[in-house]
């Protein structure tokens, strides 16, 4: 199976502007391509994690990609799929996120001898004369064509700044740098990115005519990664600084049942044939699946020795209600008011819950447990002695901290 086929089975592609042309750059590897990534944070996240696993599939094919960091337009906020503006952020901020970006993304690329490229548009956007750019390139945009966009559709009743309007073009703009600087002849994005991507498509082939060799194709990239890329106690990142390798392990071995063989699909690279032969599992054989994506997204981010940590951990955990590497949350005097602190407090602290109000939810539904007793007093205190012996709190069937106090 060649990859754009492999790529159609596996559930990936949503749309393409160019079906025959694309296939054939793809599968003989000849395709140049980007996906973008704004630095709003100093890791990625799961919801990054298809894109990345996309990347990775097309480089194996011999294509090359390109990493485009969004330090320009970051300074913008992309308002795809949000209800409000995108927070401000330093030029030291986004110049730090995107150190951190490169770190995580060269686990999965390979940047060597030219294979693949990283770079950041805020080399060409910060330097732009916005008059100039305004004749070049937003003489070529309709403004009404613009407004039927959903993403900007989905904000127009709260509120579109002007700033944020911009982001089409200067998002455009980047592809029409990268084929000029770099030969990139295609562009991958979310579903949710299509209106901005035919924009760049188009700039292209208008300034540049018709037979210019620029392609779209959009993937169940951000509907998906977005779902994913979030739970009830906050973000799942990359990092295991942010998220323990136990934890990522967890949350990929709780996906719905519904989801286990998408995912599988979507982000391992199993081969079809095997993961096929899964198509009629149900009930423990499930587990298993979930087993499998779990342990082999794990080893993907964090290598062979977490993945098999992480899986001993959670069958330890299963059968004797004790893990070796459960994630641990280490509280000190500070963390104490008068020798108490509160449940709510505490579930928030060991990062099992996301807030105050998230962790009240999860009482009052009876989902929390310090060892094996059932917790439903929202206003029950701990004393820092009660520490001493190996204090277990659970949020859940499958959310564990071991609680130590330093």
């Amino acid at each position: 199976m060649k990859i754009y086929e492999e790529l159609q089975a596996r559930g990936l592609i949503a749309q393409v502007t160019d079906e025959e042309e694309i296939k054939e750059l793809i599968n003989n590897g000849k395709a140049t391509f980007y996906i973008g990534f704004d630095p709003t944070a100093d890791s990625l996240h799961v919801g990054h994690f298809m894109a990345l696993c996309l990347m990775k599939r097309l480089q194996m094919a011999g294509n090359k990609p390109i990493a485009l960091i969004g330090g320009g337009t970051a300074m913008i906020g992309d308002p795809s799929g949000r209800s409000d503006m995108r927070q401000m952020m330093t030029d030291e901020t986004i110049a730090h996120n995107c150190e951190c970006f490169k770190k995580q993304m060269s686990r999965f690329i390979d940047f060597s001898e030219g294979k693949a490229l990283m770079v950041n548009n805020a080399d060409w956007l910060k330097s732009l004369n916005y008059v100039s750019l305004l004749q070049e390139v937003g003489s070529h945009f309709s403004v009404n064509r613009m407004l039927t966009a959903e993403c900007y559709k989905q904000r127009m009743e709260k509120g579109l700044t002007f700033l944020e309007f911009n982001y089409m073009i200067m998002q455009s703009y980047d592809f029409y740098e990268l084929f000029q600087k770099y030969g990139c002849n295609m562009q991958f994005g979310g579903d949710d990115q299509w209106s901005n991507m035919l924009g760049g498509t188009e700039l292209i082939r208008r300034k540049l005519g018709k037979n210019a060799c620029a392609m779209t194709i959009t993937l169940l990239l951000n509907s998906e990664g977005k779902k994913m890329g979030k739970t009830q106690s906050g973000a799942v990142w990359l990092d295991p600084n942010k998220t323990s390798p136990f934890d990522f392990y967890q949350y990929w071995r709780n996906v719905a049942d519904a989801d286990v063989l998408k995912c599988i699909r979507m982000l391992t690279f199993l081969p079809m044939e095997q993961i096929n032969e899964m198509n009629d599992w149900e009930g423990s054989q499930l587990n298993g699946a979930k087993e499998i994506l779990a342990y082999e997204l794990t080893k993907l981010v964090h290598g062979d020795i977490e993945a098999q940590k992480a899986e001993a951990s959670a069958k330890a955990l299963f059968s004797t209600g004790v893990a070796e590497n459960m994630p641990t949350c280490e509280l000190s005097a500070d963390d104490f008011a008068e020798g108490t602190i509160d449940l709510l407090t505490l579930l928030v602290r060991a990062e099992l819950a996301s807030s105050k109000s998230d962790a009240r939810r999860a009482v009052e539904q009876g989902g929390v447990m310090i060892g094996s007793e059932k917790v439903t007093d929202l206003k029950k205190t701990l004393q820092m002695t009660e520490f001493k012996d190996e204090f277990i709190l659970k949020k859940g069937k499958k959310n564990f901290r071991k609680i130590i106090v330093i």
